[in-house]
């Protein structure tokens, strides 16, 4: 067992340390794609326009109703042609391909964005709306007011649901194993069909992850008691 999972010449520990590597690429690119999505569609559920909030409402409902797996799919083999039509729209003709990088993070973005829409909706609609008013009573530009009031009150509320779909996000990397991208899941796959040893390489994906999530967890709790500093408790 410990020559398996060694870093020697027959071990298999070095290619678990890379998968493990590119499990958190994956999962900050993808967190961070997921945000801006998240944002857009917080903000055009917010919005007054019928046309934004309903192509906001079609984005999360579509993305949350159907299978993560099925997402990734379909990027994975429609992917490339979404990509050459919009190009084509630009007068771009040339062949264009996502590697397994590009797509995962796509896909896993679009999950995350997804969840993430609903959480940052929340919280801005948690601030408190007097607080508002009287900035805007003091004379404060509509600039001033997002960066002093609503981003960080906003961050602070929506800190607990992001940790949520960090850990969902985090997760949803193992199924984009299917692109061939040797993350945690795809390397154990691999690992266990050639040392005929299924348990014990799951086993150790699986003890990857909780690591991950852990540090993850002890992260973002570090992050909530920061940003509430100075609020009294009930």
């Amino acid at each position: 067992m410990f020559e398996l999972l060694s870093f020697g010449p027959g071990g298999w520990g070095g290619q678990l340390l890379s998968g493990a590597a590119m499990t958190v690429a994956v999962s900050l690119s993808s967190f961070a794609l997921g945000i801006l999505f998240g944002s857009a569609g917080a903000a055009a559920k917010l919005s007054h326009s019928l046309i934004l909030n309903g192509v906001a409402e079609v984005y999360t409902t579509v993305v949350r109703g159907v299978p993560e797996l099925l997402v990734i799919y379909l990027l994975f083999f429609g992917g490339g042609g979404m990509a050459m039509a919009l190009a084509g729209v630009f007068g771009y003709e040339g062949y264009i391909e996502l590697n397994a990088f590009t797509i995962g993070v796509l896909a896993v973005g679009l999950i995350s964005g997804a969840y993430s829409t609903e959480v940052i909706r929340g919280a801005v609609q948690a601030v408190p709306m007097g607080q508002i008013e009287a900035a805007r009573a003091c004379g404060m530009s509509r600039w001033l007011i997002l960066r002093r009031i609503l981003v960080p009150q906003t961050l602070r509320y929506a800190l607990p649901g992001l940790g949520n779909v960090w850990q969902l996000t985090l997760k949803d990397t193992a199924l984009i194993s299917v692109t061939a991208l040797a993350e945690i899941m795809r390397v154990a796959h691999v690992a266990a069909g050639s040392t005929r040893q299924p348990f014990l390489f799951y086993t150790t994906a699986a003890a990857l992850y909780l690591v991950l999530t852990t540090v993850s967890t002890a992260a973002f709790e570090r992050a909530e008691r920061y940003a509430s500093r100075g609020v009294r408790r009930a």
